[in-house]
């Protein structure tokens, strides 16, 4: 596809067929576990609803899941923002939050008694030893134990620190919503609306975060080393899971065995700096991938596969937003998706191209990097350029296919020595390294 005129804006063209890449088997293996899923999902939720409500009530459990509600409106957009430059896949999201929400939960419920009678038999008091030496144990295995499987077997999806951070945040959020449900209900069923208040504003406003926060230390490492892949990281998730379930077990320790002045104390002191740092954390990981992003999809650019308006869309989140809405008044549904996918492609073809420049499995990513490339190009046909401007859609929005913005450097000749037709008319292609710098 050469370079269009500057005097020629994309528009949507419906009648191009949008490119598949997921096979009959693929589909087939999707759509078993995608049944398996919800089966054990639907079999927790029921088993909750009776746990929840013979010690809530009706009432207790209506309240303490409408209050429990606040807490997620604050913590789930948190990872999606730090999500939204490479947005995973909405199936493996919902599996994130349903595990943390019922299978961790459920699981939670029954080994917790279990470890609290085991210790109860040890003549040690139940009152620490649940809190501080069962719950951290059990809670964060079972959290990390959904953080694992997306691991096991998303490994095309879970390739970084950032999807890491954002599958155990949200696994977290799924365990805090449902646990919350059962302390504010149980406190309204003992204490009434002074006992709900209590407690919403100290686990939903105060520490809404302290689940996805310990969550994440092992999501983290995971991601650690699904970005390395060395087996001299394989120590880091061990690492990370000691990290959580000592953070949980100290906060734990804290609301147990203090009064409100201690608790304070241990929270000032010792919590909202781990809140702090787990803030930078979430910062750091967000600008990271961004840089990343920028730095691969660049390389792609000089050699001819991206504009320079569409490499400055890409690594942009206000940019693709814009983006969509063009599309979205230029074509519909159908447009937004076509841009959507577009944007979702050239993303992955970012994370092949970072694997493949650190030697990852180049008999899997190189064929990837191609078949990507592939796609990215048919998708950008459904954008081709027709006829004069007056602006893109009046918004004078750069889109794929679009020339750069006035005062942005045109496509470089290509690099010396290549050979061959890029997709924009530059001296690189198919079939050759798509990415010399």
């Amino acid at each position: 596809m050469s370079l269009p005129d500057q005097q020629s804006p994309p528009v949507f063209h419906p009648e191009v067929q949008a490119p598949t890449q997921a096979s009959r088997g693929v589909w087939l293996r999707r759509l078993l576990l995608t049944g398996i899923s919800a089966t054990v999902f639907l079999l927790c939720a029921l088993l909750l609803v009776v746990v929840i409500t013979e010690n809530t009530g009706v009432r207790g459990a209506v309240l303490g899941a409408l209050s429990a509600s606040i807490a997620i409106g604050i913590v789930v957009p948190v990872f999606l923002w730090v999500d939204r430059m490479e947005s995973e896949p909405a199936r493996l999201m919902w599996f994130a939050f349903l595990w943390g929400a019922l299978v961790s939960t459920l699981g939670a419920v029954v080994l917790n008694e279990l470890g609290v009678a085991f210790f109860g038999g040890l003549q040690v008091d139940p009152a620490i030893a649940g809190p501080v030496f069962v719950a951290p144990l059990v809670e964060e295995t079972l959290k990390g134990l959904g953080v694992l499987l997306i691991f096991l077997f998303a490994r095309r999806e879970f390739n970084g620190i950032v999807d890491g951070i954002v599958y155990a945040g949200i696994v977290g959020a799924g365990f805090a919503f449902v646990e919350n449900i059962l302390y504010l209900g149980t406190n309204y069923q003992e204490f009434g609306t002074e006992g709900l208040v209590g407690v919403f504003i100290v686990r939903c406003l105060v520490s809404p975060f302290i689940h996805p926060m310990f969550t994440v230390c092992f999501g983290l490492a995971l991601g650690i080393i699904a970005y390395r892949r060395r087996l001299s990281s394989a120590f880091i998730p061990a690492l990370g899971f000691v990290v959580a379930v000592f953070l949980h077990a100290l906060w734990n320790f804290a609301a147990v065995s203090s009064d409100v002045r201690g608790f304070l104390t241990v929270y000032v002191l010792v919590q909202m700096p781990l809140f702090i740092a787990f803030l930078a954390i979430l910062f750091w990981a967000r600008r990271r991938e961004t840089r990343l992003m920028r730095e691969q999809l660049t390389g792609y650019g000089i050699n001819g596969w991206f504009t320079p308006a569409e490499v400055a869309m890409l690594t942009s989140a206000r940019e693709r937003r814009r983006a969509r809405a063009w599309a979205r008044g230029a074509g519909g549904r159908e447009a937004a998706r076509a841009m959507e996918a577009f944007q979702d492609n050239a993303t992955e073809l970012a994370v092949a191209r970072k694997h493949l420049e650190r030697g990852d499995s180049p008999t899997i990513w190189a064929p990837r990097e191609q078949e990507l490339l592939r796609v990215v190009q048919q998708g950008r046909a459904a954008f081709a350029p027709q006829q004069p401007p007056q602006g893109m859609a009046g918004q004078g929005m750069p889109g794929p296919g679009m020339p750069p913005p006035q005062g942005m450097p045109q496509p470089p000749a290509g690099p010396p020595g290549s050979v061959g037709t890029g997709p924009h008319g530059m001296p690189q292609g198919p079939g050759r390294d798509p990415y010399r710098r």
